[in-house]
């Protein structure tokens, strides 16, 4: 292995994990899961490896992109964390309401490589424009552990129960098996699996094209001026490497499956009192504080418990970004995972809220009562609750 911060990372991270107990979480940001074989240790070490590799226009980067590098994105307060990085979504949406992808699509680049030639500019008719942020991938293998069952389990379309929650599952064909699955991975649970979670990620934010996403993009660009724009090659950029058998797709696909969830900070006597206070007000009927992972032959995700404090199911709070994509509507938003919050400012998809307690009081549409109930709250109370969340 190189020498170089990378290596520093993963010492560190494999530090942190080493001692710890199965089922336990790692301290550390950037930690592996705890007790990987040597076999996924060495899958984690190229998988980091990949992920925070610089690309350039010689590796497929471009034409056009939102960053050079997994990392770039995905940084705070670790590797695999986030950053203040957004990208740029836009579309159309005419009197009666009917939305339009622009062009074919919603995701406009911020940049381009030289000449920029077919540096992306959104078109002057788009009324529709939204920013979102970066999500972390801490725990994701146990996030795609979850069976599509329980997460059916927790839909609730028709409000059945009157609590004015009605969460419904993202259905979609996964592009990497062909199969219907239920999404949950990206702000509008457009993808099911970390795979096809990396594929679109390297091909839409870096510009590299892959077994499952095979065509450049660069909305607005005419296809015979896109031809120029990037270094002439044959065949798909992410290519099998000759010494590992894998792709680039598969290394950060694997980067994330073994990559652990951020522990839980400190719970004191006020925390464990805005914690009952998290479910009375009825936060937790869409942030759920554990879900369990399916039956599986690795003992790494064989029925364990994911404290991720989320649903994963899709809501109209009333935060939606206008943008329709794969299952949801323009104002649906999935449920954003809260563990690891402690790390993370801004907040909400597009990081307009700067404080958790500005994230609450913007909950509207099916949070209204929760809102309502939260803005009753005494001080004492109120501080209570806003010192759970920065135990996350």
């Amino acid at each position: 292995m190189r020498a170089d911060w990378r290596t520093a990372v993963l010492a560190l991270a494999l530090g942190a994990g080493a001692g710890s107990q199965p089922g336990e979480r790692a301290a550390v940001p950037g930690s592996p899961l705890p007790r990987l074989t040597a076999t996924e240790l060495e899958l984690f070490r190229l998988g980091l490896d990949d992920f925070t590799e610089v690309e350039t226009p010689a590796d497929g980067l471009g034409p056009a992109f939102n960053g050079n590098s997994c990392a770039v994105c995905h940084s705070v307060p670790a590797v695999g964390g986030v950053s203040s990085i957004t990208e740029v979504r836009a579309g159309y949406r005419d009197e009666t309401g009917k939305f339009t992808a622009l062009n074919g699509g919603t995701l406009y680049h911020l940049f381009s490589i030289p000449p920029h030639r077919c540096q992306v500019q959104i078109p002057p008719e788009a009324n529709v424009i939204a920013r979102r942020a970066p999500i972390p991938v801490f725990g994701a293998g146990l996030v795609e552990a979850i069976a599509d069952e329980t997460i059916l389990a927790l839909e609730d379309p028709g409000d059945r129960d009157g609590d004015g929650i009605s969460g419904r599952a993202a259905r979609i064909v996964d592009v990497a098996t062909g199969r219907e699955r239920i999404g949950r991975f990206g702000w509008k649970a457009q993808q099911a699996t970390l795979l096809a979670f990396a594929g679109d990620a390297y091909r839409n934010e870096m510009g590299i094209t892959n077994e499952l996403f095979q065509d450049e993009v660069a909305l607005g660009v005419d296809p015979e001026q896109l031809k120029l724009c990037s270094p002439p090659r044959r065949g798909l950029e992410d290519v099998r490497d000759r010494r590992t058998g894998l792709r680039g797709i598969d290394n950060f696909e694997n980067f994330m499956r073994l990559l652990a969830p951020i522990g839980r900070g400190r719970v004191d006597a006020e925390a464990r009192a805005g914690e009952a206070l998290f479910g009375l007000l009825g936060c937790a009927a869409c942030h759920t504080p554990a879900l369990q992972t399916a039956p599986n032959a690795n003992p790494l995700f064989d029925r364990r418990p994911v404290a991720l404090y989320s649903d994963l199911l899709l809501h109209d709070i009333g935060t939606g970004d206008g943008i329709e994509q794969a299952a949801a509507s323009g104002e649906e938003i999935r449920t954003p995972a809260l563990w690891g919050l402690r790390f993370r400012r801004p907040l909400l998809h597009d990081g307009s809220a700067a404080t958790p307690d500005e994230a609450i009081r913007r909950h509207r549409g099916e949070a209204t009562q929760v809102t309502e109930r939260y803005e009753k709250l005494t001080p004492r109370e109120r501080a209570q609750l806003l010192a759970f969340l920065p135990s996350l």
